[in-house]
C-alpha cells in the first residue's frame, strides 16, 4: 500500500513488515518544507499504531539528494527572545515522535545540513558510492548546533568539527563516512534502498518487542548527553546566527566548487 502527501511517500509491505518512507521533492533536492515536516511527524506517529510495520527504510527520491535540509523558501518567523527558537525540523525524526521501531536510512547523492536531524535518529545508514555528506551552516553565517549534536553521537568529534567548520568547501565521501562510523555499508549507486530493505526485512522477522527494546536501549546509551547538549542549541543559534537578510546574501553569493574527501 502506498500513500503520498506533503512531499512524503509511504509504501507498506505487510508481508515483510517493512515500510519505505521516501522524501519526494526531488526538484528541491528533497528539502523539507512545512508541509513535509508535518507529514513526516504524522507518518512516524502513525507507525506507532500500525502493527503491520515492524521496520522502516527512509530514503530520498530522484537520485541526486537524500535531503538538503530545510527548504530555504520556507519563512519561519522567530520569537524575539534568545531563549526561544521555532525550528520546523525538531519533530521530523522518528525518536522525536516516540517511535522505537527500527529505521534504516538509505542515502544517495547529497545529505547535508538539516538531513542530519533524520540521520541522527536512524539506527544505521546505508549509502550509495556517490553519497556525500556536508554541513553548509557556517558558510552562510549560521550556527551548526542541532546538526553537530546529532552527528557527535555517531562520529568522532574531530570529524564532526571538520565537517561543520569546513562548510560548503568540503564534502565527506561515502567511503570516508564509512570509515568514521557515520555509514555502516556502502553499495553501488542505485542499490542503497534494496540493501536497506534487505536489512530491514531481517530485523522485521524478529520478535518486535525485543527489537524495539534494543532500539530503545541503544538510544538510551547517548540520550542523556544528547539531551543536555540540545538544551543549549537554541541559545547558541540565537547568539551566533547572522540576521536572515545577511544569510540570504551569503547564500546567493555562494562560491561554486568543493573538495571531496
Amino acid at each position: 500500500m502506498s500513500t503520498e502527501d506533503g512531499g512524503v511517500r509511504v509504501a507498506r509491505d505487510k508481508e515483510t513488515g517493512v515500510a519505505v518512507v521516501t522524501l519526494d521533492r526531488p526538484e528541491r533536492h528533497n528539502a523539507i518544507d512545512l508541509a513535509a515536516a508535518a507529514q513526516l511527524a504524522s507518518v512516524w506517529r502513525d507507525f506507532r499504531f500500525d502493527e503491520s510495520v515492524r521496520a522502516v527504510v527512509l530514503t530520498g527520491a530522484g537520485g541526486k539528494a537524500f535531503c538538503s535540509g530545510v527548504d530555504r523558501g520556507v519563512d519561519v518567523p522567530q520569537p524575539p527572545s534568545p531563549y526561544s527558537l521555532d525550528d520546523p525540523l525538531l519533530t521530523v525524526g522518528p525518536k522525536a515522535n516516540d517511535l522505537w521501531k527500527p529505521v534504516i536510512a538509505a542515502v544517495r547523492g547529497m545529505a547535508c545540513g538539516g538531513a542530519f536531524y533524520l540521520l541522527g535518529e536512524a539506527e544505521f545508514v546505508v549509502a550509495a558510492e556517490d553519497a556525500t555528506f556536508f554541513d553548509p551552516h557556517t558558510a552562510y553565517g549560521m550556527v551548526s548546533a542541532y546538526e553537530t549534536i546529532h552527528m557527535a553521537q555517531r562520529m568522532p568529534s574531530g570529524e564532526v568539527a571538520r565537517m561543520a567548520l569546513m562548510g560548503t568547501a568540503e564534502r565527506m565521501s561515502a567511503r570516508r563516512a564509512y570509515e568514521t562510523g557515520l555509514v555502516s555499508e556502502v553499495v553501488p549507486d542505485g542499490e542503497e534502498v534494496a540493501a536497506a530493505v534487505r536489512a530491514a526485512e531481517v530485523i522485521a522477522s524478529y520478535p518486535t518487542d525485543a527489537v524495539q527494546g534494543t532500539v530503545r536501549a541503544v538510544w538510551a546509551a547517548t540520550e542523556a548527553a544528547r539531551g543536555r547538549a540540545l538544551a543549549q542549541a537554541p541559545h547558541l543559534v540565537a547568539l551566533g546566527n547572522l540576521p536572515p537578510g545577511r544569510q540570504a546574501e551569503l547564500f546567493t553569493a555562494r562560491r561554486p566548487g568543493f573538495r571531496t574527501r
